[in-house]
């Protein structure tokens, strides 16, 4: 497949991560042609056209069956792919797959529609339709600590060099809006040209406010008895995350609440604790279930529940205390439980 179309799927639910992640393939693909007249892009628009419902994929695959014109190759971009959610609306897209044209390479752009509410997966038959014409999958917006990663990898490739302290910079504040890094590294470059030597008075005046960070990082503070950065990662989601302290509430009762149904249970490993807490797929909650209610102990566990019931009705309104500082506290206070 090497010499005839390449095909690349990007995904993610990040609108700036998927424009980067798909201007960098293009650029890969197109090299050094004439992008005017080697690339054309598809999208809602053209699969649901005034007066119809339903999307239809026809003017995707007629895009990738015209030949190149005064090109050797052509590169054709799927859109809003994630309106194609159901095996019968992909059967002319398998189709096509299963002996693609040689002089395309086509992009499908794994997100979804204007008007949709969700993000739906992609149909088994699509995805194997890909991998078996040797097709690849970009992760443009990975969750958790993939995302760290990203954002790490996007700072090693940078066309300016980052001492440590500007790189520890950098993520701390960048957080989890990986999104902000490629404009960052644009700005750095333009100011102090390719390979300049940065330290941390040269990035701070361009590093902006400090974004959002997973609940994760607020509750591993937590539990690690650190209040500090406990209450760091706490301005962190209630600023640059714009959280309301109700929803931190939720995230921190949702944390405590299974700690305690596993109270009494007998369970020895995360497979079984996922049983009881009817979880499925990723254990991992489990297990950090499992290891808070064990180091924290039945009564903590009780403490720390009935802390966040009396925050919540603080936030409520029965306390004139404003909601953030009631969230600070209550913070503050499960912090100290877990030393």
């Amino acid at each position: 497949m090497a010499d005839g179309a390449r095909i690349v799927v990007i995904k993610g639910d990040d609108a700036s991560l998927l424009a980067q992640s798909l201007q960098t393939v293009v650029r890969e693909l197109v090299g050094d042609g004439d992008r005017s007249l080697m690339v054309e892009e598809v999208g809602e628009a053209q699969y649901v056209p005034e007066g119809k419902s339903e999307p239809d994929l026809v003017p995707l695959i007629t895009a990738a069956q015209t030949p190149p014109f005064l090109t050797e190759r052509r590169v054709v971009i799927g859109r809003n792919m994630g309106l194609f959610t159901k095996q019968d609306q992909v059967v002319s897209l398998v189709d096509w797959l299963a002996s693609p044209a040689p002089t395309t390479d086509l992009i499908l752009v794994w997100e979804k529609g204007a008007n949709s509410p969700r993000l739906g997966a992609m149909p088994k038959t699509l995805k194997q339709a890909i991998k078996a014409c040797g097709g690849r999958e970009i992760d443009a917006a990975p969750s958790g600590k993939g995302r760290k990663m990203l954002l790490e990898e996007r700072l090693s490739e940078a066309p300016v060099r980052l001492d440590a302290s500007a790189r520890r910079l950098i993520i701390d504040t960048l957080g989890d809006d990986v999104g902000r890094a490629q404009p960052l590294i644009e700005s750095l470059v333009s100011t102090y040209g390719e390979g300049a030597r940065l330290t941390i008075g040269d990035v701070q005046p361009f590093v902006g406010q400090a974004a959002d960070v997973p609940p994760w990082e607020l509750t591993d503070a937590i539990d690690d008895g650190d209040i500090a950065k406990a209450l760091t990662k706490l301005k962190r989601m209630m600023s640059g995350g714009e959280r309301h302290s109700l929803q931190v509430l939720a995230t921190l009762h949702g944390h405590y609440q299974r700690a305690l149904a596993l109270e009494g249970a007998n369970v020895s490993d995360e497979k079984a604790a996922a049983a009881i807490l009817g979880m499925k797929g990723s254990t991992f909650p489990a297990k950090k279930a499992l290891s808070l209610g064990r180091r924290l102990g039945g009564e903590r566990v009780r403490s720390a529940v009935l802390l966040l019931a009396e925050a919540d009705l603080d936030v409520r309104g029965r306390s004139a205390i404003p909601s953030d500082v009631v969230t600070e506290i209550l913070v503050a206070r499960l912090a100290r439980l877990s030393r």
